[in-house]
């Protein structure tokens, strides 16, 4: 499957519908070995290159209601909706720790989109290792606009990666994936609205390239999610989506609402397994 790609499109809290996927993949010895993730894509998605089943899951029921993890209070005492001290130092590397053995020698590309503040335009980083950037590079892909602070990694600025690029589908196929796997965390008939503009000038008025970026992206999601479906016709690329909203909100604290979208994540796949297994069989 040296040709195939895995997509992951970020969504908060939904991104616990993609790790029921992969968890599911995982389980079944499906191993995809090309992937770039997306905002929660890639801060769920790297469990898949650490082979942790059910991880992201167990963390994000243990600790969704602790104010550390998410919350207004961690906003207003840390400048980050997800505190940054705690998702990617405390957790990772203490409480529940990350595989950095089995990620650093694992044979998968796994790269993550961020969004350049200072330009507005996507950036796509490599991550082969757990060395002294690579969960700054996550959190910087999973840095939510207006509740995040940017993220200084070398000369570049950054936050959420969904703001510039929320489908890397076209990005997968520019490296030369002939076939691709994509997980959506929005049902088929989605449609995106535009974003609400008075709180982007106040609150990222220091970067209004950034802010005209956010301005355009109902637009961007929609010829991506167009590209994406063309894509699905044409034989090239496999998609896995809710089918219909997920009933889970960006920063939820409720653990039965938590494992249900897990859960619709792993009956759907469960489902699309013998046809997964034919399109990846093709390649």
């Amino acid at each position: 499957m040296n040709n195939t790609g895995l997509v992951l499109e970020g969504g908060a809290m939904r991104g616990l519908f993609t790790m029921g996927v992969l968890d599911t993949f995982l389980k079944n010895d499906i191993i995809i070995p090309n992937v770039v993730g997306v905002s929660a894509g890639a801060a769920f998605g790297c469990n898949y290159k650490s082979r942790q089943i059910g991880r992201a899951l167990r963390y994000n029921l243990r600790y969704c209601g602790d104010w550390r993890y998410c919350s207004m209070r961690s906003l207003i005492r840390t400048g980050d909706l997800f505190g940054a001290e705690f998702c990617y130092k405390t957790l990772p590397f203490e409480l529940d720790p990350f595989d950095c053995l089995t990620f650093d020698t694992t044979s998968m590309d796994f790269w993550v989109v961020c969004t350049d503040v200072l330009t507005g335009k996507p950036v796509y980083h490599r991550i082969d290792r757990v060395d002294d950037t690579c969960m700054d590079w996550i959190r910087a892909s999973a840095s939510m606009p207006m509740v995040s602070r940017p993220v200084t990694i070398g000369s570049r600025t950054l936050l959420d990666g969904g703001m510039s690029d929320s489908i890397p589908l076209k990005f997968m196929t520019d490296k030369g994936y002939r076939k691709n796997v994509v997980i959506l965390t929005q049902p088929r008939d989605y449609v995106k609205a535009p974003a609400k503009t008075l709180p982007l000038k106040i609150l990222l008025h220091k970067y209004p390239a950034m802010i005209q970026t956010m301005k355009d992206r109902h637009t961007m999601y929609a010829f991506q999610q167009a590209y994406v479906f063309e894509q699905e016709k044409q034989g090239s690329a496999f998609v896995i989506c809710p089918e219909k909203p997920l009933a889970i909100s960006r920063t939820e604290h409720d653990p039965d609402r938590i494992r249900a979208v897990y859960d619709e994540g792993v009956r759907i796949a469960e489902a699309l397994l013998p046809s997964l297994k034919a399109f990846l069989k093709d390649e």
